[in-house]
């Protein structure tokens, strides 16, 4: 890969070789443009558009990145080779003295907002190592996986209208609860508020139509991109009131997602073999083609006033189903998918302790407590506790970053009387 003329810092996670898509604005520009980010700075998509053939200048003028999104993964490599080459050391861009100080922008001098209108957000339950430990947690070991775990992609449909970028506050929710001992429920602040590690991507492409499925294999041409998140979830809530429909108010409290969407194809050097699914699964998500990725996440809590401290370290290869096989499960009854609609991974937890992916595993349903620096500890998160997950991928000296997704928990409102 040639060398950037905006300097990229060693260890960086956004070298030429990523350029993750966000959407900014400025102090002085309140418009909401797309930019990519290159080392510290980003480039302005809007100001350098006219560089770009014309089929996808109207895209890279846009608000969001929904326009974008909804072209093909043909235009996507199109805008994406452009992009490279007008970052290289001696590009046209390069040499355009007044349209560079324009349009490479310091990420100091940004605000970054929402990346894309999500029309519907969907999350999926796909770590199997997750899913047998609450499994284990709830219904004990020789029935931790439900009947149907290995058979489809288990996912429920979540509320796009409260995912937020990262560095959102959460407030913590009130709700019914149903406390060990009571006789009835009572309603209050939640008392069990948790993280969980995820990560999400971006549907794009030109969907598909009411009544037509998507095919397994041909499903990568949907995805756009991705993306770390936090799905925040009440488990006293939750437990309560999951039965018999699933999540709902325990897991519409918020939804953090880092801004940067990371291309699929700057994923492609740490594509890795699909996870091993055992039985086969039926004909519809039997997938050929590998698309699992080797991605290093971690999760850090940083206390108030205290400094931020480690607690996982996971990784998105122990996801047991694909993206394409959610993609095509979602789609077999004929649902149809619109650009800037949103696919989670569910938790994402390896096989040891230090791989967990919430404070529901870290401390085993609140049996253990997570030991901080400073004596302070943890079962579930606290006021003002701040939840900061990183990930990034990394091969031969290359690394691919995903930036942060940051949120802090604030106070519940008075309970109302």
């Amino acid at each position: 890969m040639s060398q950037s003329f905006v300097p990229v810092p060693a260890n960086s996670d956004f070298p030429l070789e990523n350029l993750p898509y966000a959407v900014f604005s400025t102090e002085n520009n309140k418009v909401h443009r797309i930019c990519v980010a290159i080392g510290e700075h980003v480039l302005d998509m809007k100001a350098v558009s006219q560089l770009y053939p014309f089929q996808v200048q109207k895209s890279l003028q846009a608000e969001t990145l929904n326009e974008l999104m909804g072209l093909d993964f043909e235009a996507w490599d199109v805008v994406r080779n452009q992009t490279q080459k007008l970052l290289t050391k001696g590009s046209e861009l390069d040499h355009n003295v007044d349209l560079k100080a324009v349009s490479i922008v310091p990420q100091s001098e940004i605000k970054l907002h929402l990346p894309a209108q999500i029309g519907d957000y969907t999350d999926f339950y796909s770590s199997i190592h997750h899913a047998t430990n609450v499994g284990i947690m709830f219904r004990g070991p020789d029935n931790a996986l439900m009947p149907n775990w290995r058979h489809l992609p288990v996912g429920y449909h979540g509320r796009a209208s409260s995912v937020v970028v990262s560095g959102t506050p959460i407030r913590r929710p009130l709700g019914q609860t149903f406390p060990d001992g009571a006789e009835k429920p009572v309603f209050g602040a939640c008392n069990l508020l948790d993280f969980e590690l995820e990560m999400a991507f971006f549907i794009g492409g030109k969907g598909n139509q009411l009544g037509e499925p998507i095919r397994v294999d041909e499903a990568w041409k949907n995805v756009f991109g991705f993306t770390l998140m936090n799905d925040w979830s009440a488990r006293d809530i939750q437990k309560w009131e999951y039965v018999p429909l699933g999540p709902f108010t325990a897991k519409n409290l918020g939804t953090t997602i880092s801004p940067w969407v990371v291309p699929t194809a700057a994923l492609k050097p740490f594509l890795l073999d699909n996870f091993p699914q055992e039985p086969e699964v039926l004909p519809y998500l039997r997938q050929k083609i590998p698309f699992n990725f080797d991605i290093n996440l971690e999760v850090s809590l940083k206390p108030a006033d205290q400094n931020e401290a480690l607690i996982s370290k996971s990784n998105f290869k122990h996801l047991y189903w694909t993206p394409l096989q959610q993609i095509a499960h979602h789609t077999v009854t004929g649902c149809n998918l619109r650009p800037g609609d949103l696919m989670a991974s569910g938790t994402i937890s390896g096989e040891t302790p230090g791989s967990y992916g919430s404070l529901l595993e870290l401390c085993w349903k609140g049996t253990k407590t997570l030991e901080l620096p400073g004596g302070k500890t943890r079962k579930f998160l606290q006021d003002f506790d701040e939840v900061i997950i990183r990930g990034h991928c990394e091969k031969h000296g290359l690394r691919i970053g995903f930036g942060e997704c940051v949120g802090q928990v604030l106070p519940a409102h008075p309970v109302p009387q």
